[in-house]
């Protein structure tokens, strides 16, 4: 892992970043698009390093959001004929601030998914920085709802028996968050599980908690807590939001939990926001939802999905896992 991270300045403590939550907004989002652009090359070279999937097909339609925004979705399936299939709806990472459903790497996963026997559905939101931005929350978080909400009502098109809602990072944030949205709105039933993986939910990122000793313990590691609190700063200005588990679900209540489908929560060992994770699997136990924790041990921040190519085992572990939590609940 160090060895693939080093080429991109990446095998040691990064500097803390030019901006602050406090800095000017245009300062802030120029930053964001900034690392947009840096991270989406170092993703994308490590997707390269990586062989494609093997038999599987690829379709993009775009659906209404309801702001009347386009919403395009990305579909891979099995090329052979299945009976119906479980079905991923996947949310990328990024911060819920930039990146792309079409960055090589998520187009590579959504394709290596597939290969295990799913179908994948990939969803093109509103970020809240980058190319595809600015739009704060709840832009981005209502796209996500209006692709999931799409998918629920085309399974039998789709050949797909039920939905998993799984996202990595910033979009382990809006795979909780959805779930969220849809239990406050009534359509829970959609969702029959949920796969978070080092999923960013706090919005604690300068307070560093004690309840959160990965703040601090793996501060610097890919990025710094002060770059996670200027993001954050971005999609929730103000902190108006911030006691609202649909834009930070680390701040959910077991009450708020109580009646979810099952879950799991995937953190990785070396990422600033494991115990952020960990800590919303012990809640989801205590609200009685059934849940897994798992923690990818050695790996910085979604280092099971960054580096396929010189941690195939990690990758091909985190792929088999999702596809089996999948095909469990069916």
């Amino acid at each position: 892992m160090i060895a693939a991270l080093a080429p991109f300045g990446l095998d040691g403590l990064l500097p803390l970043p030019p901006v602050t939550p406090d800095s000017p907004l245009p300062d802030r989002l120029a930053f964001a698009t900034q690392s947009e652009e840096v991270i989406v090359a170092m993703l994308t070279a490590l997707a390269e390093r990586a062989p494609a999937a093997d038999g599987v097909t690829t379709e993009a339609l775009t659906i209404k959001g309801d702001g009347g925004n386009d919403v395009t979705l990305y579909i891979s399936k099995p090329s052979a004929a299945a009976p119906l299939l479980p079905c991923i709806f996947h949310i990328h990472g990024g911060g819920m601030a930039f990146g792309s459903a079409t960055d090589l790497g998520y187009v590579r996963w959504r394709d290596n998914l597939a290969a295990t026997g799913l179908v994948v559905v990939g969803v093109e939101f509103r970020n809240s920085a980058g190319k595809l931005g600015p739009h704060p929350y709840p832009a981005g978080l209502n796209d996500c709802a209006a692709g999931l909400r799409w998918t629920a009502e085309h399974l039998g098109d789709l050949d797909a028996s039920h939905i998993v809602v799984s996202g990595e990072s910033g979009g382990g944030n809006l795979t909780l968050a959805v779930t969220h949205k849809a239990k406050r709105e009534g359509w829970l039933h959609a969702i029959a599980g949920v796969y978070a993986q080092c999923p960013y939910i706090s919005n604690r990122y300068l307070e560093r908690p004690d309840e959160l000793p990965s703040l601090k313990e793996n501060a610097g590691y890919i990025f710094s807590c002060m770059e996670m609190a200027a993001n954050a700063s971005i999609y929730d200005p103000g902190n108006q939001d911030t006691g609202d588990p649909a834009c930070w679900p680390g701040n959910a209540t077991e009450a708020d939990l109580q009646g979810m489908p099952p879950h799991v929560i995937s953190v990785n060992e070396l990422d600033p926001l494991r115990d952020e994770g960990l800590l919303y699997y012990r809640r989801l136990l205590r609200a009685d939802v059934p849940a897994v924790g798992r923690i990818v041990a050695g790996t910085c921040h979604a280092g099971d999905m960054m580096c396929a190519a010189t941690m195939p085992d990690v990758y091909g572990a985190t792929v088999r896992d999702i596809s089996g939590f999948a095909h469990s609940l069916s």
